[in-house]
């Protein structure tokens, strides 16, 4: 039995180093795999949709496995039963919003990949609207973006584009909470729920050591895995789409600053899309040189990292349709809202 355990330890170390090397290469393996071994060209607009979901697919599968182990031995050790009655009752006026906040700031995550870490704060008893927070913050700001907006727009507008999204998250987050749903999480979610709170009170007793709990989490990380793989795939195929086949100046065209409508416009617009906040400042650059009021164009980079249809594919694993809606709703409203606001200020 301990040999057994022993060879279940090294394997998991060993596949972690292997995937980490993986992901530290993915560039060069979709290149060599798409343009090279199959031979698609990296101008076609095939090329750049195959390109786009093997390296996607592969890089949140490898984040989904590492996160997904992470929060199972987080809910193996804390106890998050206490945790969430904590948050739940004590008074503190806000801050947990603002610490989700800028948690989700923090963590370099397109709004795809942090979908299994919002899943594992739900599953170990987080309050909803807490996780609201991380899940809106954290596609909208993270450190590499942040350099790219000071290099390209200065420390005003790079202030400005950070501090409003831990603001959205924050009152996202807030908002959403109050709404008292969740009712409108999936059965699946409140099954994992009940279940983590049972096995950690069970562990509490038997104070079992990690490598006697390391099959259970092995378990659990491959149940998710195995729950949302196919919608992991949907919505990347649906990312590689509209990444490959829509053009920039489509939009440029129908978001230039004296369209009034020009903001909301620019958050449905980009709804569909899929692409992270570092692949998409370079996108607004243009959109600005081609006459786009700033605040639409961050309005809309906003809505395409924080807003896409590939994440709501993903989210349909965790929560029922109404929910989904009134998340992307409050969302997209409170978008707006800050585009229109930066127009006038900016």
């Amino acid at each position: 039995m301990a040999l057994k355990q022993a060879f279940r330890l090294f394997a998991v170390l060993f596949l972690s180093v292997l995937l980490i090397f993986v992901y530290n290469h993915l560039e060069w393996i979709g290149n060599t795999l798409v343009y090279e071994s199959l031979g698609f060209s990296e101008s076609s607009h095939l090329g750049q949709s195959i390109h786009f979901f093997v390296y996607e697919s592969i890089k949140i599968l490898i984040l989904l496995f590492f996160i997904s182990l992470l929060m199972g031995i987080v809910n193996a050790y804390f106890p998050v039963e206490r945790l969430r009655i904590y948050l739940s009752n004590k008074k503190l006026y806000g801050l947990e919003y603002l610490m989700a906040s800028v948690f989700g700031a923090v963590t370099p995550f397109c709004s795809c990949s942090s979908i299994p870490l919002f899943i594992g704060f739900l599953k170990g008893g987080i309050p909803l609207g807490i996780t609201f927070s991380f899940l809106i913050t954290s596609p909208l700001v993270n450190e590499i973006a942040i350099a790219l907006f000071l290099g390209l727009f200065g420390v005003k507008i790079t202030l400005i584009y950070a501090c409003s999204g831990i603001v959205l998250g924050i009152l996202g987050g807030y908002l959403l909470g109050k709404m008292k749903l969740e009712k409108y999480l999936t059965d699946w979610v409140q099954d994992l729920q009940k279940q983590s709170t049972q096995q950690t009170d069970l562990w509490e007793e038997q104070s079992l050591s990690f490598i006697e709990r390391l099959p259970f989490i092995l378990t659990e990380v491959k149940n998710i895995i195995k729950k949302v793989l196919l919608y992991v795939l949907l919505g990347i195929a649906v990312g590689a789409f509209i990444h490959g086949y829509v053009p920039q100046d489509f939009f440029a065209e129908y978001l230039s600053s004296d369209r009034w409508y020009a903001v909301p416009l620019a958050v449905v617009l980009a709804v569909p899309m899929y692409a992270n906040a570092v692949a998409i400042v370079p996108v607004i650059q243009v959109l600005v040189s081609k006459g786009v009021a700033l605040g639409t164009a961050i309005a809309f980079m906003m809505a395409v990292v924080g807003l896409s249809l590939p994440e709501a594919t993903l989210l349909k694993q965790v929560m029922k349709w109404k929910l989904i809606f009134l998340f992307f709703g409050t969302i997209s409203l409170f978008i707006i809202l800050l585009g229109l606001f930066f127009n006038v200020v900016i």
